[in-house]
């Protein structure tokens, strides 16, 4: 029997592709805040942020007051680390209970849409239920593979 985690099961392939598109977009998310706070020249969060440097070179208090364009990306970078991480868990996990490829596929697939349209939605001031209807969608593909990675392991039990 072939191993889960070899690159000859498409689903871990198929894993491994949404895990790599989760784990980049992430860290851009990160820059991206960078970006907005250098862009606005603010949304700082510490004090010693305003110590004069290169990164500041005039340094005001202001700076440290929240500005909504750094928050947002900041808002939408926090929610990435609410989803991501359970996603890479429990896709990893998922592999091993060897799904169905089709159904993997669907699940890798939906949850990357989500994640991504969740971020348009945030960073285009949509609605709360347009995130929540994104955020939940993701949400419940996490949910569905752990009730299936717990059905496995009570079966293999």
């Amino acid at each position: 029997m072939e191993q889960p985690y070899a690159l000859t099961n498409p689903v871990f392939a198929g894993f491994l592709v949404a895990a790599g598109l989760m784990i980049l977009k992430l860290m851009l998310q990160g820059w991206i805040t960078v970006y907005r706070m250098i862009h606005a020249d603010a949304g700082l969060l510490n004090p010693e942020d305003l110590l004069p440097g290169p990164a500041n070179r005039d340094p005001r208090p202001e700076q440290l007051e929240p500005n909504d364009y750094v928050e947002r990306s900041r808002r939408v970078q926090r929610n990435d680390l609410e989803s991501i991480p359970a996603f890479l868990a429990a896709g990893l996990l998922y592999v091993a209970i060897r799904p169905a490829p089709a159904l993997a596929f669907t699940l890798f697939a939906v949850f990357v849409i989500a994640r991504l349209a969740h971020t348009i939605a945030y960073m285009t001031g949509q609605r709360h239920e347009v995130r929540a209807t994104l955020f939940s969608i993701g949400s419940l593909v996490v949910v569905i593979m752990a009730i299936q990675i717990l059905i496995a392991g009570l079966r293999a039990g």
